[in-house]
């Protein structure tokens, strides 16, 4: 009797094809139909491969306004400064109560300000603006800042508000805050001098303001509960903040993980406030959205992310999404605080992810990676193998070294999204200004 010939093994990239879901062109009002599935989610976070891809931007756009318009998401928190966000969601929620933004200010003007102030983050600001016009004031979008490195812009915020709900108070906080003033423009020496002197130079006045609002949430929220929550963030991060900027003088994880437990608390504080039930999409790198306990990050440098956040609290309420791509430009730049140039991405390394996911040959298409749907996928893909993370600097010359790390992809997310060539955003005219340093070297 013969026997049956043994199974024929097919490559990865042959698995990888057959799993492939393509996806119609992000001008095709169908495109955003395939993530129908997360919808269930409470949160559900988008990444990105770079700080600087169109392509990225638009796929967000058009998967957060399906969320938003068919699943009743109503929170759209990003990878940005609280006080600049804050400003967008008044004008998004035409807030007339809410206080106005400093005379002047403009808000996404600090480097790298491409990040937000580019037209397809326009876009989907006028969508939200449009959207919120016919809603209540508890269906309405909110767009809000994860991020902690506004320090001085908060601590004006605080001020403001304490100037005018209890001028006493403000006194005391403008005291206080006075310890950080001789780095304002650069927080980041706080750090150096506070390892120099030995000790926290400025954590007990800064967290006492804070401990002090929150004592006075019952009188101060009386009048209206949007502006204190308002406060009381700009508080929290100016405490968060003043703690991150010592941690950068003792490790790269430490900064690394004051700033993603930051962010993962205050997605948590907004969820959480009085209402119904809210269901958030956050926007934020790959680095930051994807598991990092699958990731060079957790596994070698003890890093935590806001994915692995996410995860932890949500479990299955949690949907990972990654982003990716094989060539095309970029917004960059760099050096920091560099110009934003219009650069070329280089191929990807034949041992990365990335080059599997080109060898589909399909323009655009998702890998749903969730356990259950497509085992023989995850179990392909299980391998560790190279990730590409461009931040907002971006160095092909010397990108092996700069801006890839293993990675394990089917842990890391639920889903990865693959634009196989893509396009550097079009930013807004902007001057730039002085402020925070973002993460060192490469701004993830």
């Amino acid at each position: 009797m013969d026997l049956a010939d043994p199974p024929i093994q097919m490559s990865t990239a042959a698995v990888l094809r057959a799993c492939a879901e393509p996806l119609p062109a992000l001008d095709d009002s169908d495109f955003s139909l395939a993530f129908d599935r997360f919808a269930q989610s409470r949160v559900v976070l988008l990444g990105e491969a770079s700080h600087g891809t169109s392509e990225f931007y638009r796929a967000r756009a058009a998967i957060t306004r399906r969320l938003i318009e068919k699943h009743g998401f109503t929170i759209v928190a990003v990878e940005a400064d609280w006080p600049d966000a804050a400003a967008i969601n008044r004008s998004v929620r035409n807030d007339q109560v809410q206080p106005p933004s400093p005379k002047g200010w403009t808000p996404f003007t600090r480097f790298p300000a491409w990040m937000w102030r580019n037209t397809d983050v326009a876009d989907f600001i006028g969508f939200l603006r449009s959207h919120n016009a016919a809603k209540s004031a508890d269906e309405k979008v909110g767009f809000y800042g994860l991020d902690l490195y506004s320090m001085s812009a908060s601590m004006a915020a605080v001020l403001s508000y304490l100037d005018r709900v209890d001028p006493a108070a403000a006194v005391v906080a403008r005291e206080r805050y006075a310890c950080l003033t001789p780095w304002s423009r650069k927080p980041a020496a706080y750090g150096q001098a506070s390892l120099t002197e030995g000790y926290a130079l400025c954590e007990i006045p800064v967290t006492r303001t804070l401990v002090d609002l929150l004592k006075k949430e019952l009188e101060y929220a009386k009048s209206d509960s949007s502006q204190f929550f308002d406060a009381a963030q700009n508080a929290r991060l100016v405490a968060d903040a003043e703690v991150y900027y010592r941690a950068m003088y003792f490790g790269s994880s430490l900064s690394w993980n004051q700033r993603d437990q930051h962010m993962f608390q205050t997605l948590q504080n907004i969820l959480a406030r009085p209402g119904p039930v809210r269901k958030a999409v956050i926007w934020a790198h790959n680095s930051h959205i994807g598991d990092a306990r699958f990731t060079d990050m957790g596994k070698q440098r003890g890093e935590l992310n806001i994915g692995q956040l996410c995860r932890q609290a949500y479990g299955r309420d949690a949907a990972l999404i990654g982003f990716g791509t094989h060539s095309g430009t970029v917004a960059a730049a760099t050096d920091w605080d560099g110009a934003m140039e219009i650069k070329t991405v280089r191929p990807s390394h034949p041992d990365s992810y990335e080059a599997l996911c080109h060898e589909v040959g399909v323009e655009r298409f998702m890998l749903d990676l969730r356990t259950g749907r497509h085992d023989d996928l995850r179990h392909a893909l299980a391998q560790p193998r190279l990730e590409r993370y461009i931040g907002v600097i971006y160095r092909p010359e010397t990108e092996r070294g700069s801006h890839y790390a293993f990675a394990t992809l089917p842990e890391q997310y639920d889903a990865f999204v693959w634009f196989d060539e893509t396009t550097a955003v079009t930013p807004l005219p902007t001057t730039i200004t002085a402020g925070e340093d973002e993460t060192y070297p490469f701004g993830l």
